[in-house]
């Protein structure tokens, strides 16, 4: 048995139905965990044909975080959990963070959601001695011009992360985070889909390509296992050196 083996481990990958969640549950999934996934659309089967969406061998339940109600109430089909990963993440563009609705929905889902997940979910980590991870992004560390509501949830997020590991680490719990940087995922097509855009983007990072899915599931295993046993608080970058 390997650090990186999660046979008999339940998950639950909050955002899991596409991009970095869905990548992230796979990666529990092939090292034996028993993975659930939460996503914003009915059903798995509406995610079908979709790029960056595979619902193959995941547990699926339909939920609205910005519903922090419908969090509180939800019932779960598992009766222990040993990895939570919150990976939940929305964007608005053209200036529509500026608007207090826009602001204060991306806030709700990015931030305030976290928070609720966490609450819901403390006694069953804390029972089986799990950790809690969640996946902000490096704007955290540096502006972001036209979102507003992202980077401050972002960095939100980074705070809470930090602040819950010192509250929970009596329980048994690890917080830690992962703060990916530019990857390839359906969030970051106003980049990917502009020639342009990308290639400045990429000159910015020293290993000059995206970031993809996988990248980021690396280090979250890393923080599940007992190789990051003493690892807590932190948020790592993940961003092919991107901030350098």
């Amino acid at each position: 048995m390997t650090d990186t083996d999660f046979s008999g481990k339940t998950v639950l990958v909050v955002g899991g139905s596409s991009g970095i969640g869905n990548g992230i549950a796979h990666a529990f999934r092939t090292r034996g965990a028993e993975v659930h996934i939460w996503g914003t659309r009915k059903s798995a089967d509406d995610y079908k044909g979709e790029e960056g969406s595979d619902m193959e061998g995941l547990h699926y339940a339909h939920m609205d975080v910005s519903d922090f109600d419908a969090i509180e109430a939800y019932s779960p089909p598992f009766k222990s959990l040993d990895v939570l990963v919150l990976c939940q993440g929305t964007v608005i563009y053209k200036k529509g963070e500026f608007k207090m609705d826009g602001f204060q929905k991306v806030m709700d889902v990015n931030l305030n959601s976290l928070m609720a997940c966490a609450i819901k979910f403390h006694d069953m980590l804390a029972a089986s001695k799990g950790s809690l991870i969640t996946i902000s992004s490096t704007a955290a560390f540096h502006a972001t011009r036209g979102n507003p509501a992202y980077n401050a949830s972002k960095t939100g997020a980074v705070g809470l992360t930090r602040t819950l590991a010192q509250a929970w680490a009596k329980d048994g719990i690890r917080v830690n985070g992962v703060a990916p940087g530019l990857v390839d995922t359906k969030l970051t097509k106003v980049t990917t889909d502009n020639p342009d855009r990308l290639n400045a983007s990429l000159q910015g990072i020293p290993m000059h390509r995206l970031g993809t899915p996988s990248d980021m599931a690396g280090v979250t295993l890393f923080l599940a296992s007992p190789l990051a046993a003493y690892v807590l608080g932190q948020t790592i970058p993940v961003d092919g050196g991107l901030m350098l």
